[in-house]
């Protein structure tokens, strides 16, 4: 596999150079999927790289793995901030860049999502506001029930935090529940004729357990098929390690790809 960085010019939603951490397999013919791996709220593009094997997860695969880096912004366009248009940069410029300019199947079929934390939120978020798009999405640890409360002056700990209000209020509105960004209110409004393959996972020491439980809970109230799976482990990096390739064989599966 080879192990490259892009850095692409001011022409997108954010009208700012955006970085890229892309993984490419050297010893297959193309044309390839592309998973598109998301980092959590505290990480950027480097991290899945930087923490996992990741690399070493998808050899011999014909996977094109693409990690970008989308800040604090929960992979949504901003209410408040037009330059901030984070799901919009991904799923209308970053997916267009990467399918013209590297070997890639250009159909919903060969893409996929995956994330940890806050990128699982939106690995499962873009998956069902687009499913023309995407044909899987995989959750780790996902801050899925993120959009589904209003948000308050309280962050992912018991203590107050009022710049955690001040931070994501803009993103979001102060109730996002039922909205665009929700993804129970998506699961519910979901077509089942074109629904993405599913996967859920979550530690039993992790603080956002039951969010997991709970979306796991109303998916099947809903019907929609879906992978779900707990493990010992906590919110860290040695969990997803050990868990991301369960969901590059989820996404291998769904895109009919083997070694």
């Amino acid at each position: 596999m080879a192990l490259c960085e892009m850095h692409l010019g001011s022409s997108n939603a954010l009208q700012k150079m955006i970085s890229a951490t892309v993984i490419l397999p050297e010893k297959k013919a193309g044309p390839f999927g592309v998973l598109y791996l998301l980092h959590g709220l505290s990480d950027d593009h480097t991290t899945w790289v930087r923490r996992t094997s990741i690399e070493r997860y998808v050899e011999g695969l014909p996977l094109i793995v693409v990690m970008p880096n989308a800040e604090r912004s929960f992979y949504a366009d901003s209410r408040s901030n037009p330059r901030a248009a984070f799901e919009t940069m991904i799923v209308r410029d970053l997916v267009g860049f990467v399918d013209g300019m590297l070997n890639t199947r250009a159909e919903r079929s060969s893409r996929a999502l995956c994330g940890q934390s806050m990128g699982g939120y939106g690995a499962v978020k873009l998956a069902l506001k687009h499913p023309d798009m995407f044909c899987a999405a995989s959750s780790h640890s996902g801050a899925l029930l993120f959009a589904s409360r209003p948000i308050t002056a309280r962050g992912p700990g018991s203590g107050p935090d009022d710049g955690w209000r001040r931070e994501f209020e803009p993103i979001f509105g102060a109730d996002p529940t039922g909205g665009p960004e929700d993804v129970l209110a998506l699961a519910e409004r979901a077509g089942r004729g074109s629904l993405p393959a599913l996967r859920l996972d979550c530690g039993t020491e992790d603080f956002l357990l039951e969010d997991n439980r709970a979306a796991h809970a109303r998916l099947k109230e809903l019907g929609l098929p879906h992978e779900y799976h707990e493990h010992g482990g906590a919110h860290e990096w040695g969990y997803w390690d050990a868990h991301v390739r369960e969901s590059i064989d989820f996404v291998a599966r769904a895109m009919g790809i083997s070694a």
